[in-house]
């Protein structure tokens, strides 16, 4: 049975292809039509996923929508209603493309798959999932686990903003429910805008930024706008948003509260900014582990399964890890709305059909770490590169493996290109920029001259599993960088008392350990473990820097600049090679240096995308 999950019209659109319970394929479409964050349907992800299947549309037995149109459209009627006449301005912009559009997706979506290949002999079969089954049965159907608790927490849905449930084998039930307006995702999106970063994107900015504060505004938060109970569940305060009723995310109420009026986007960020951040980070890790608590005595679980955009907080995953709560996490890795194509697949393939539940066969879990996207052959990638213009050698996979680990051991960015491509926001090590882990000067290198983006903002670092022990203080498989632990000690440099006392950003050029291009301010990093089963070549890679340098991690972030989706193929992939500082190039076998190109194919790529 072949099933096309699809997420499309509000962010992040995707498709995922479940064929007899087995992820085929999944992409993201911004991959394919270079628009960050693209919400239109996802026709060249679908082709795509159909493709890998060895079909088109006529081979498709169901297609399932993520989300159901007609609640949230009753959520928008009754909140409207509720708040008139204020949020009127904002009414009168929705509705008209609700009614145009939104309310009767059922009549675009078919529109839209006739006219993908195979559509004229589709049997039209369309089924839609709630937006929280949808996340929760991304997240439990995916996991290696045969019975877990899940967790879902987000902006919104339908109604639903946070969910527990319960999956038993091919079951999966929503136990409770919190309901929009209150919202974890939504609160943190709040801070998000108020300290100047793009909603819905900026997230894992405000993330980055806390380690630099200190969390003074947590009481105030607490005292005020969200009423948190012992069990997690909690309450907004709405006099302090806008969400509900205009175009912006808070209020004049809320502007009072914290001293003034939001950070604009691009302005010098300020100390108040980052306590701001440190506090709104302090509040979701506390619902998060209150949530979690409760949840693992009401059904005395040891397993964990989360997924929702909250569970991208990776530092608040790292502190559920940290607490023991439950023996094992696993978090979906496309936790956003993009993952709910693979849950909306996935759950109408066990829920709807009765389908069994597979067995692993070596994988660490079904998203068989996450490598779900476009493979491109060798050929492929030669003849890509040719044609615009590259000068590249072939090398045999020794060579490249050698030469790659000699790059990166004389300090140079190296862009990665190789493999499927990764389903979800993270680079994995298939489409990815490269660094030596121990320079001090990589992190803020890799800002300003490679993704042109915020000096403040962290690198990650990819480890070989087997040693991730003696480096961090963690010792969890974490294949997908969603987990944040802190620096051994063994490894950590002792800070001066001068260093110590520095504030915010003056603290970002202290060295602070044996790798200081992945190590944060608060000596933390987003760890990501590299397993010989799932990329093979990525693990002989450091396995190789290891060997010349005697460090088994290395900076991994994404191909990519601030503003542009990852690259999907070898021209994407010579094209910001091209516009950037990344010195050495390997797609494929294909192994470029930049010293060699002709220097008329630069381009000027700091200001080709919008800022994120």
């Amino acid at each position: 049975m072949r099933i096309l999950g699809i997420s499309a019209f509000y962010h992040d659109s995707a498709a995922a292809l479940v064929e007899d319970g087995r992820i085929v394929a999944a992409a993201q479409e911004e991959r394919f039509t270079r628009r960050k964050h693209d919400a239109g349907f996802p026709r060249r992800a679908s082709q795509f996923c159909l493709g890998e299947a060895g079909t088109n549309l006529s081979g498709v037995d169901l297609v399932v929508f993520y989300d159901k149109p007609f609640i949230k459209f009753e959520r928008l009627l009754e909140t409207y209603l509720a708040v008139a006449p204020r949020g009127f301005a904002s009414f009168r912009m929705a509705m008209p493309v609700w009614l145009k559009e939104k309310l009767f997706q059922k009549n675009l979506l078919r529109r839209e798959l006739r006219q993908m290949p195979g559509g004229d002999e589709w049997n039209a079969k369309l089924w839609f999932t709630e937006h929280h089954q949808s996340h929760a049965a991304s997240a439990f159907f995916a996991s290696p686990f045969e019975e877990a608790a899940i967790l879902t927490m987000d902006g919104a849905g339908e109604w639903c903003t946070t969910s527990f449930g319960m999956g038993r084998g091919n079951t999966l039930e929503i136990v409770k429910e919190i309901h929009f307006p209150h919202s974890l995702g939504l609160l943190y999106s709040a801070f998000t805008y108020y300290t100047g970063f793009k909603v819905n994107s900026g997230e894992y900015k405000v993330m980055g930024l806390a380690p630099y504060g200190e969390p003074n505004y947590v009481q105030t938060i607490l005292e005020n706008i969200v009423d948190m109970k012992a069990d997690g569940t909690f309450r907004l305060d709405q006099s302090y948003f806008d969400y509900c009723t205009g175009l912006t995310m808070t209020s004049g109420k809320f502007d009072s509260l914290f001293g003034g009026p939001p950070r604009r986007p691009e302005q010098p960020l300020t100390q108040r900014e980052m306590d701001l951040a440190a506090s709104i980070q302090v509040v979701t890790e506390e619902a998060v582990s209150r949530l979690a608590r409760s949840i693992a005595r009401e059904t005395g679980q040891r397993n964990l399964c989360l997924a929702g955009g909250v569970a991208l907080n990776c530092v608040a995953n790292g502190k559920l890890v940290r607490e023991r709560i439950f023996n094992k996490i696993w978090i979906q890795p496309a936790a956003g709305d993009a993952g709910g194509a693979v849950g909306a697949a996935l759950a109408a393939y066990y829920q709807g059909c009765g389908g069994a539940r597979l067995p692993l066969n070596g994988h660490l879990d079904h998203m068989q770490g996450a490598y779900l996207g476009p493979e491109f052959t060798q050929a492929v990638i030669e003849r890509d590169l040719r044609e615009a213009g590259a000068i590249f050698e072939v090398l045999d996979e020794h060579e490249v493996i050698e030469r790659s680990a000699e790059s990166l051991a004389d300090s140079k960015a190296v862009g990665w290109m190789q493999g499927r491509m990764e389903f979800g926001p993270r680079a994995l090590g298939a489409r990815s920029i490269l660094a030596d882990a121990r320079s001090p000067t990589m992190q803020r290198m890799l800002n300003l001259k490679v993704k042109y983006r915020e000096s403040f903002r962290p690198f990650a670092p990819s480890i070989l599993r087997e040693d991730v022990a003696e480096w961090f203080e963690i010792d969890e498989d974490s294949p997908y960088m969603l987990l944040v632990a802190d620096v051994t000690e063994q490894h950590r440099r002792q800070m001066a008392a001068a260093e110590v006392n520095m504030f915010g950003i003056e603290k970002l050029n202290v060295l602070r350990s044996d790798i200081p291009a992945v190590t944060h301010v608060d000596y933390s990093a987003r760890v990501q473990t590299v397993h010989r089963e799932t990329n093979p070549r990525y693990h002989a890679l450091i396995s190789a820097f290891k060997a010349r340098t005697g460090c088994p991690t290395i900076v991994n972030t994404s191909f990519n600049v601030r503003g542009e989706p990852i690259v999907c193929d070898a021209r994407d992939a010579f094209r910001c090679f091209m516009g950037t500082e990344i010195e050495v190039l390997v797609a494929g076998n294909c192994f470029l240096r930049k010293e060699q190109q002709n220097q008329n194919l630069k381009l000027d790529y700091k200001s080709k995308f919008e800022l994120d």
